[in-house]
């Protein structure tokens, strides 16, 4: 897959490469012996967090609530009352948003969240380890200690070695709200764990009916199926993100820092449970069994089971195992 995002038209080279039954498909779900890897290699798994103005209000929900769910209803309605809609119609890093950044200060809420959501600098972090995400199909998984927590549905470009964008796929940026809450710092700790980084079903190349423009109006939605029978319904517009996707892009790769086998952006969600659960005014958290499924007509549709990362299915096929694989096959 690497390779063959580096082609200067890797949709025209697909379209005509020799066919080769894989398997087949009912439905959308896998049959039989058949899973589906995540569909990137070797790329790097980077993603951009607070970049629609919805979800941003939440990130400093959680930073103000500690992680504490039964504080966020109470400090959501007072937040929501200083900034009202104001932050919707603000492009991060204009003027217009370092006025509001001096207001915010001047009234005493001023958030690391808010630096990265509305400031000239975009939030972008590592998602998850190379070849460590999984597929449509696979268990995805949260944290034992984790007891507030969130699929995030996402659209995920596929960026070569220049920072050229191929193609988009869908994503689950699973989010444990309590320990990201606690402290920025914890933000690995948050993200990056076994199954934690659900990809595809596949990737959707750029060709001449399907483009960067499509990707700015897509629109996602989110079905969440508990096995106590709760369900949950959510959506996420692209329309609605305060920076573009090629900028998101130009902040990752740059004379500053190099991806020489591309990446997959993660490009942060309008999504934001605030629906309760269980218990008034907790809001919404997982719970192992939850079928979670993200959707695009343009991409497919992406689905996941919720278990807890300790028992899902160890990660063990690092780069180095590919390489003795590629090598014993006589491929390298």
């Amino acid at each position: 897959m690497r390779d063959l995002l580096e082609l200067p038209n890797p949709a025209e080279y697909a379209a005509t490469a020799v066919d080769q039954d894989l398997g087949s498909f009912t439905s959308g779900e896998v049959q039989g012996e058949v899973s589906l890897l995540a569909p990137f290699d070797l790329q790097a798994i980077k993603a951009c967090g607070v970049t629609f103005a919805r979800s941003m209000i939440e990130r400093v929900i959680e930073e103000r609530a500690a992680g504490s769910p039964s504080d966020a209803s109470r400090i959501r309605s007072t937040i929501s009352a200083i900034l009202g809609g104001s932050l919707r119609s603000l492009k991060a890093g204009s003027p217009e948003a370092a006025e509001v950044k001096r207001a915010l200060i001047k009234e005493g809420v001023w958030s690391q969240y808010l630096e990265v959501g509305i400031g000239p600098d975009a939030e972008v972090f590592t998602k998850s380890q190379v070849m460590s995400s999984v597929g449509h199909g696979a268990e995805v998984g949260i944290l034992p200690s984790s007891h507030w927590n969130n699929p995030e549905p996402e659209i995920v470009l596929a960026v070569d070695s220049a920072g050229r964008i191929k193609g988009a796929t869908l994503g689950n940026d699973v989010n444990l709200r309590d320990i990201e809450g606690r402290s920025a710092l914890l933000l690995g700790k948050a993200k990056d764990n076994n199954a934690s980084c659900a990809i595809g079903p596949f990737i959707r190349l750029f060709d001449e009916s399907y483009s960067i423009d499509d990707v700015r109006k897509a629109e996602l939605e989110l079905v969440v199926l508990g096995a106590d029978g709760f369900v949950l319904e959510g959506s996420s517009s692209m329309s609605e993100i305060s920076r573009d996707p090629t900028e998101l892009v130009a902040q990752t790769i740059g004379s500053h820092h190099q991806y020489p086998d591309g990446f997959a952006l993660f490009m942060g969600t309008l999504f934001a449970p605030v629906e309760d659960r269980d218990v008034e005014g907790h809001g919404f958290t997982h719970k192992v069994g939850d079928v979670v499924s993200i959707s695009n007509p343009q991409i497919g549709t992406l689905r996941n089971t919720v278990a807890l990362s300790t028992e899902c299915e160890p990660w063990t096929f690092g780069v180095s195992h590919l390489m003795r694989n590629l090598a014993a096959r006589k491929l390298i």
